[in-house]
Formats: C-alpha cells, structure tokens, sequence
C-alpha cells in the first residue's frame, strides 16, 4: 500500500471512529452521569439536615438537583442502539489495528480523550 493510500485510510478510520465514539459516549453519558448525579444526590440530601441548609432557596435548589436526577432516571438508553455503537466501534478499532497497529490504536484513543477534555475545560456555556 503506498503512503497515499495509507494516509488516506487513517484519516477515515480517525474519522469513523471520532464519529462512533461521539454517538457512543452520548448514549453512555446516560448512564455515567446518572451513577455520579445519584452518588452527589445522596451526599446533598445528607448535608441538607445540617444548619445553615434549611432555607427555602438551599431546598428549592435541591428539589431542582432530585428532580434533574428523577427525569435522567426515567430515560431509558435503547439497547439496540447501544448494542450497534459497541459492535461499531469494536469493529472500527479491529480495522484501525488491522491497517495501522495496535499503537496507533492506543494513538487514536489517546488523542480523543485528550481533544474531549480540553473541549470540556474550554466550555463556557453551562
């Protein structure tokens, strides 16, 4: 295969599995975010029987948090779907190891979750 030609199929393959793994980690944010939003749930309502949290703004703050993790709750992550962007993204990194290698794999790995981190630190609109 000629430089060309293999540069070519490594920007696709970053390309698809970009595209896979962003679809993949929405569906899976689902079910993080939950897990850490029930865990700091617990931690809140705890605190909330201390002094000092009892005001009406700290509560309606807190019943705003339980009910954001009430409505995360009862949205159900399709399993078909699901089940699809593992078996894409399993078969995006066998091509990218069968073409390129297992370290460019870990390469591509690598520099997605660096690009989402820094675009994590880099938001302003929350």
């Amino acid at each position: 295969m000629s430089p060309q030609h293999k540069a070519l199929i490594r920007r696709y393959l970053v390309w698809a599995y970009k595209n896979t793994k962003e679809a993949y980690d929405r569906l899976e944010r689902k079910t993080t975010q939950l897990t850490a939003d029930e865990f700091i749930w617990a931690k809140l309502s705890q605190k909330s029987k201390h002094q000092g949290r009892r005001s009406a703004e700290y509560q309606a703050l807190l019943a705003e948090f339980k009910d954001y993790v009430e409505k995360k709750r009862a949205q159900a992550v399709p399993k078909g779907q699901h089940l699809y962007l593992q078996d894409r993204l399993d078969a995006v990194e066998a091509a990218i190891k069968d073409f390129l290698g297992q370290k460019e794999l870990r390469n591509i790995r690598a520099a997605y979750e660096e690009e989402f981190t820094r675009r994590i630190w880099a938001s302003t609109e929350h």
